[in-house]
């Protein structure tokens, strides 16, 4: 399994805090560090769409002007934007064999690994 975001992220800390406490093992990808391929986010937006992926409520868009936001209305714009940018990726992305998980949300986290 493997867990994409940022170390200093809140939302990240909160799904690492969750998969410790129930011991699911991950290996973590850090955006800030390796950044993202355009194969990745190609294989997230394939089963999730790329909408999804870009997240319009952080600090990162915010800060962007209302020219680029607006310029970011296809797929190969929101690329190269998450690609230049990449707090700007909903996190944390996490892949298994059982899917791929968007942000955090404890619930949705206990179906997905079967707990109860």
């Amino acid at each position: 399994m493997k867990v994409y975001g940022i170390k200093n992220c809140n939302t990240v800390k909160k799904a690492l805090d969750w998969l410790k406490e129930n011991k699911i093992e991950y290996d973590f990808h850090d955006f800030k560090k390796l950044g993202i391929t355009d194969g990745k986010l190609e294989e997230w937006s394939a089963k999730l769409g790329w909408e999804p992926l870009v997240n319009k409520r952080g600090t990162t868009w915010k800060q962007l002007d209302s020219e680029r936001q607006a310029s970011i209305n296809s797929k190969a714009e929101a690329f190269k934007l998450m690609q230049e940018k990449t707090s700007v990726i909903k996190r944390p992305v996490i892949e298994n064999d059982h899917g791929i998980l968007l942000g955090f949300d404890e619930n949705v986290y206990k179906k997905h690994f079967d707990i109860a």
